[in-house]
């Protein structure tokens, strides 16, 4: 696993189910242990937000911050899809960029905008099992 320090960290909306399922998908899938979480309901989830240009109390629906840089909308799933594993998530990544970014990054802010509507939303955040804990920030 990368340091803490320079391990790419994903923020993401913890009470979002779509958000809670994507970090269920990033846990199964990422098995280098490559990134951490921070949802930005967390004292530490809200710094990076801040520290990146975004409002805390409206946000997209992720942020990933990867050497020092903050990524969101349609670029930043690309690049998390880029850093799994396997081949296929690679592959997948490398089709999302071919597509122009005035096309998917509107239809990433249209299911960000809608997405507890379509996909419900949770009373509490996401909680990591305890082999899991470790990879989350507070």
């Amino acid at each position: 696993m990368a340091t803490e320090s320079t391990a790419p960290v994903i923020v993401f909306d913890g009470v979002c189910l779509l958000c809670s399922r994507w970090v269920g998908f990033l846990l199964k899938h990422d098995s280098a242990a490559r990134y951490r979480f921070a949802s930005m309901q967390s004292d530490s989830g809200r710094a990076l937000l801040l520290e990146h240009g975004l409002d805390p109390d409206s946000p997209p629906s992720f942020l990933l911050v990867e050497d020092g840089r903050g990524y969101t909308d349609s670029d930043a799933i690309a690049r998390v899809l880029h850093g799994l594993d396997r081949r296929r998530w690679r592959w997948l990544s490398h089709g999302m960029l071919l597509v122009p970014r005035w096309l998917r990054d509107p239809l990433y802010r249209f299911v960000a905008r809608h997405r507890y509507r379509i996909f419900g939303q949770s009373r509490s955040c996401f909680v990591p099992t305890p082999e899991q804990h470790e990879r989350f920030m507070r």
